[in-house]
């Protein structure tokens, strides 16, 4: 009896999945993808307009999500984040800024944001989140890298850096938690048409790429989905490019 009643409360139990960045671009592709893979989703944002338009795309789809604001570069919000968030068996790190330009231009104030929104956030929400999975003995970790975490890019030193960071923790936390049915992965995409992007910058992007063109968000979000399911239950440690082939070449 105690065994099915084990059962019951593992099948009654309603998944959730923590999206950062989720109210516009790949993050809210992302959002919508799990909402349809049947996850309560925690919209994740800076802007509580937007991030109430997610939560209203989702539920018009017959999902279930709320949104919790907050700046990742900010250590507090993140703590706050955490608390709000409860529990989660997927956590996909998304959110961050990009700058581009040559090195010398850039400023110190912006690069030391620039690494706490892109890596320190990321490292926190893990490290308040990973233990907890661990000890349920399962859970889902998906970082958003980038090409230029994986190639040389002029003017992406700093970005390029931050992003290539979650790829070289995410191999770390890998080995920290998988033993304990934790699987933490990283999809590093090549330019894609998100909102407020360079539509001419990406569009050049994109040629450069194998297949010609830059990618639209959901192209990116179904792969994020993958890993964030059952689907990829032998997938850990991994960097997945979805980049049009660019860092191949």
């Amino acid at each position: 009896m105690a065994a099915k009643i084990q059962s019951d409360i593992k099948n009654t139990h309603v998944r959730t999945a923590l999206v950062t960045g989720a109210t516009s671009g790949i993050g809210q592709a992302v959002a919508l993808a799990l909402a349809d893979q049947g996850y309560q989703v925690i919209v994740h944002g800076r802007d509580a307009a937007r991030g109430a338009e997610t939560v209203k795309a989702i539920e018009d789809r017959g999902g279930q999500a709320r949104f919790v604001g907050g700046d990742l570069s900010e250590s507090a919000d993140v703590t706050g984040l955490v608390a709000e968030a409860g529990q989660v068996d997927v956590l996909v790190n998304n959110a961050g800024f990009s700058w581009f330009g040559p090195t010398a231009d850039l400023d110190n104030a912006t690069f030391d944001k620039l690494f706490a929104a892109n890596v320190r956030g990321a490292y926190q929400l893990v490290a308040a989140l990973a233990p907890a999975m661990a000890k349920q003995g399962s859970g889902s970790i998906v970082s958003v890298d980038s090409m230029v975490g994986r190639i040389g890019l002029s003017g992406a030193a700093a970005y390029g850096a931050t992003k290539a960071a979650l790829t070289a923790m995410t191999r770390a936390w890998a080995a920290e938690y998988s033993p304990s049915g934790v699987r933490v992965n990283t999809v590093a995409p090549g330019p894609a048409y998100t909102n407020g992007a360079d539509s001419d910058l990406i569009s050049g992007l994109g040629a450069t790429t194998l297949l010609g063109r830059a990618a639209q968000p959901d192209e990116i979000a179904e792969v994020i989905a993958f890993l964030a399911s059952d689907k990829a239950s032998y997938i850990t440690g991994a960097v997945i490019p979805v980049d049009g082939g660019r860092s191949a070449v």
